[in-house]
């Protein structure tokens, strides 16, 4: 007897990630993860050239004053106390080549009101703006971490086995800084079989987030209750319409892995799937009769209908969102050829999980080589493969 387990996702705290996770996020966001030595670089290398271009230029050029960009440039990596010390150097080299060029004379107060109250002044100033910078890094981080947290709640990361079904999962959010964005994916080991959930909240940001949040939330719960793909949407449509305002859509693909040698696909408006045979032949699964996206679904007569299609044990089934087949590509900006190259970088990933997982990294690594290395668009890439006898 199979029992049903529902998926399970990393443990978030309340107050989002634990502490080394948040210092790891402020550490990034400011640079501070890099030695000293290497946040120096750039103020050091200012002070050599400045030296170097005086002493070059002889002792009839006074190029000293020049050594004011320093505390600019240090302001830009180190901490406030770093800076100070830099620039300490930066004086004392200042100090050493107006010795050289022969006009330092501290009994000539045009001097004490020139370069060194320059030098002074852009030092301290250069000082507050690390300070403010740091307080940046640290509001930044803090969000930062906060928005991964949330979006570990929402996007639980499926195990690599769930019920009969292999997976190999690449999703990256568009929004970066925030890492959160407007794809989601589902996948349940249920009495009515394993099923998956792929789809895209219309927009992007917090209103995003809360539609998404809703659908999963449907999903998870529809999904054990309902004997059918129809009856689990109609459920998540309902909840849309009581909990996300009026206008807002996400479109979706449902997936019913119940019966060996079979798929049940319910398509929702959304990007249909393309499945893989062992020979690295492709099939767009179209539906011949889509549906419209849900929160859309009052305003057409009727109900969607699902469809069944052959899924063998060497073949792959590549879900994804519109962010990887609406990936633009340089300099032509040509959509990525999905069905195209689906073929030759899945073929094999039947073999093994591990084959898989190797073969999403090709295709999310190819994807990213089509778009120049960044993307536009939240993408989410999911293969799907069940061995022999399941």
């Amino acid at each position: 007897m199979h029992l049903p387990r529902r998926d399970r996702g990393p443990v978030t705290g309340s107050r989002g990630l634990a502490p080394d996770r948040r210092r790891n996020a402020l550490l990034a966001a400011d640079l501070q993860d890099l030695s000293f030595l290497r946040r120096a670089a750039p103020a050091l290398l200012a002070v050599l050239g400045v030296g170097l271009a005086d002493y070059l230029a002889g002792q009839d050029r006074y190029l000293a004053p020049l050594m004011v960009v320093v505390p600019s440039i240090a302001a830009l990596t180190l901490r406030p106390r770093e800076l100070l010390l830099v620039c300490m150097l930066g004086l004392v080299a200042m100090l050493g080549l107006s010795y050289h060029d022969e006009v330092a004379d501290f009994n000539d107060s045009r001097f004490l009101y020139g370069a060194m109250v320059s030098y002074v002044a852009v030092t301290a100033f250069s000082a507050w703006v690390a300070e403010l910078r740091m307080r940046r890094a640290a509001a930044f981080a803090a969000v930062s971490s906060v928005a991964e947290a949330a979006q570990r709640a929402l996007l639980r990361q499926p195990e690599p086995v769930v019920g009969p079904l292999r997976l190999a999962v690449r999703y990256v959010s568009a929004a970066d800084a925030a890492r959160i964005g407007g794809d989601l994916y589902s996948v349940l080991d249920t009495p009515h079989g394993t099923r998956v959930l792929v789809g895209d909240v219309r927009g992007k940001g917090l209103g995003a987030v809360q539609t998404a949040a809703v659908v999963l939330g449907a999903f998870r719960e529809a999904a054990y209750d309902e004997p059918e793909l129809t009856a689990v949407a109609a459920r998540i449509e309902a909840s849309m319409h009581r909990h996300v305002p009026d206008g807002e859509f996400t479109t979706a693909l449902f997936a019913e892995f119940r019966e060996p040698g079979r798929v049940e696909l319910l398509h929702l408006g959304h990007v249909p799937p393309i499945r893989v045979g062992a020979d690295g032949r492709t099939e767009n699964l179209e539906a011949a009769d889509p549906w419209l996206p849900l929160g859309l679904g009052h305003l057409a007569a009727g109900e969607p209908r699902s469809m069944t299609v052959p899924f063998g044990p060497r073949d792959v089934l590549v879900l994804c969102t519109d962010g990887v087949v609406e990936a633009k590509g340089l300099p032509d900006g040509e959509f990525y050829p999905l069905a195209d190259r689906a073929g030759p970088l899945a073929h094999d990933g039947w073999r093994s999980l591990t084959d898989l997982d190797t073969a999403v990294g090709r295709l999310y690594g190819d994807l990213l080589a089509h778009a120049g290395g960044e993307l536009g668009d939240d993408a989410l890439l999911l293969l799907v493969s069940r061995p022999e006898g399941e």
